[in-house]
């Protein structure tokens, strides 16, 4: 009979305790323990068991568990005497900032302040007796919500060297999503404020800490050293291209078939694959997604559970106000094909708005984008062949593409019907209105919306096409086509349909080009240019193809 499924533990003991289906992951102590690194960083993509991971860490080493050996018995931990020996046995910090989550600097360093309050509160029977004298005593009173900065930034470190006192041994520390704020931060536009706070923390806790024996931190990201670590030159940064612990987070194929046996879904497991499989960590390929794996086990169906569980906000941000080459690329990846880039493993949040290839380095460490392969080009610069994981991340694009057009989803939705149909004149209703909604949403905030080429807009409403119609196009866009490259043609999968080329102009002020001229200039350019001739080539009569001229001033659009 297959262990019950639960669903959402991080709790290494209670996981244990009752008995829940769990893959042994405790080779990583071992590993991490052996390693000798003071201070490793660790990042993986979200719902890959860092948590439970860095749970198990503390139910190992800490003295608060010095009786709970029972929880390692049956796992390959507990083969080794010496491992035995050293279970229960040094004081523990353990903190996350997962939940940290705020919307400006003042709620997240609050947020942060009272998290090590909490901590502050389990230990507070150092106060009692001579380990601490009346100044320190006085000090560790004075941790609180808002405390000042400097007490702040040292709060960790004063308490790893009261706990050595206490214990006679130093202390090892454990900072679950370390960079949850930071990437919160990037968002909510309070970046340089909050680095400030952490680079302090940070350096006190990790770098000038004496009385530290070991310590873990985990993450999405590796934030630039440049941004946070500028002074932490003790860390073994550990991503998803290192080798250590390559099979300590998600589970192998080996791992999947396993519970695939054990819960009669064996047969499924080619679909299994398709959906869930497609990481690689280190030299260890076939990695599958824990998270969406466990689910799929409890419920016994496909569904897009890891995409499920993150608002996505930062992804949707960088995708929508994107430049028109990156919906562009977009667009190949959605249809599974390849993206060509060069990748910093080290995450410059500073770069992300002018940098394509940080946006896709992040991707990468995000766990959207798989690696296909890496080698050294013409140049000799590492170039990473790139395509979307699997068909779960597929699907989470989509929904969040379609969630653009969720202010104007009656004209969006009435504009698809006009354009199946060749209605000109509701489509042109309906994508006014749907530009006048939604127009400044796909702009970056830097300057005025009728002061930038609309082409941001017009490459999102592309994406948009091709979620909603991939049942009765291939659409493709800048592709070559006749004597040039066209803006977008939607090729029709059954013969009922017809083939629509659209062509996109931006009105020109200087020549004072009106909305019409424009329109028949794009008209004028399919016809001389010869988008059709693909679309010929494959067998469509130019009497099935439709073409149409898409005109831009500010938000006024004109289609003919």
């Amino acid at each position: 009979m297959p262990r019950r499924v639960g669903i959402g533990h991080q709790n290494f003991e209670e996981l244990i305790s009752k008995k829940l289906f769990y893959i042994d992951k405790t080779d990583f102590i071992k590993e991490w323990w052996e390693n000798n690194d003071v201070v490793t960083l660790l990042t993986r993509p979200r719902r890959f068991g860092k948590t439970l991971n860095l749970s198990m860490l503390e139910n190992f080493f800490s003295v608060k568990h010095a009786q709970k050996g029972y929880l390692f018995q049956n796992l390959s931990i507990w083969r080794e005497q010496a491992y035995q020996e050293l279970q229960g046995t040094y004081p523990v910090i353990f903190l996350s900032f997962a939940e940290v989550k705020e919307t400006s600097f003042v709620n997240t360093r609050e947020k942060i302040c009272q998290l090590i309050k909490n901590l502050y509160n389990t230990f507070d029977f150092l106060l009692d007796g001579d380990y601490l004298n009346e100044d320190e005593k006085k000090s560790y009173r004075e941790i609180s919500v808002d405390m000042k900065d400097y007490l702040a930034s040292v709060s960790l470190r004063a308490l790893s060297d009261y706990l050595m006192r206490y214990y006679g041994k130093k202390v090892i520390i454990l900072l679950d999503e370390y960079d949850t704020p930071m990437l919160e931060a990037y968002v909510g536009g309070y970046w340089d404020e909050l680095i400030s706070f952490m680079r302090n923390l940070f350096n006190s806790t990790f770098k000038t800490n004496p009385f530290l024996e070991k310590a873990l931190m985990t993450g999405i990201t590796r934030v630039s050293k440049e941004s946070v670590f500028s002074d932490l030159n003790n860390m073994e940064v550990i991503t998803t291209a290192s080798e250590k612990y390559e099979e300590a987070f998600g589970f192998t194929q080996e791992e999947v078939l396993d519970a695939l046996k054990e819960y009669g879904r064996y047969e499924q497991r080619e679909e299994v694959k398709n959906w869930y499989d497609g990481f690689t960590f280190g030299r260890k390929r076939d990695i599958y997604n824990p998270w969406s794996i466990i689910n799929y086990l409890d419920k016994q169906k496909f569904d897009t559970y890891w995409a499920n569980t993150s608002s996505n906000r930062l992804i949707d941000k960088l995708i929508r106000e994107g430049s028109p080459d990156m919906k562009v690329i977009m667009e190949d990846l959605l249809t599974g094909g390849i993206l060509h880039a060069q990748i910093d493993e080290q995450v410059v949040f500073s770069q992300l708005d002018n940098n394509e290839d940080a946006v896709w380095s992040l991707l990468l460490a995000s766990g959207y984008l798989r690696l296909e392969q890496c080698a050294l080009n013409k140049r000799g610069y590492l170039e990473y062949k790139l395509r979307l994981t699997n068909r779960e991340v597929s699907i989470m694009f989509e929904k969040m593409i379609d969630g653009w057009f969720k202010k104007s989803a009656s004209a969006y939705n009435t504009f698809i019907k006009a354009l199946l149909s060749g209605d000109a004149d509701a489509m042109n209703t309906c994508i006014n209105r749907i530009a006048s909604t939604i127009f400044s949403y796909f702009d970056t905030g830097k300057n005025p919306s009728e002061e930038t080429e609309p082409e941001r807009f017009y490459h999102g409403f592309v994406l948009g096409l091709m979620v909603d119609l991939q049942d009765r196009y291939r659409i493709t866009s800048n592709r070559e086509s006749g004597f040039g490259r066209y803006d977008v043609v939607l090729e029709p999968l059954q013969m009922v349909d017809d083939a629509i080329i659209i062509e996109f102009k931006v009105c020109n002020p200087a020549k004072k080009q009106t909305l019409e001229d424009a329109v028949a200039e794009a008209l004028k350019q399919i016809d001389r240019m010869n988008y059709a001739a693909n679309l010929e080539a494959g067998g469509i009569a130019p009497e099935r193809i439709r073409k149409y001229g898409f005109a831009f001033e500010g938000k006024k659009i004109l289609i003919g």
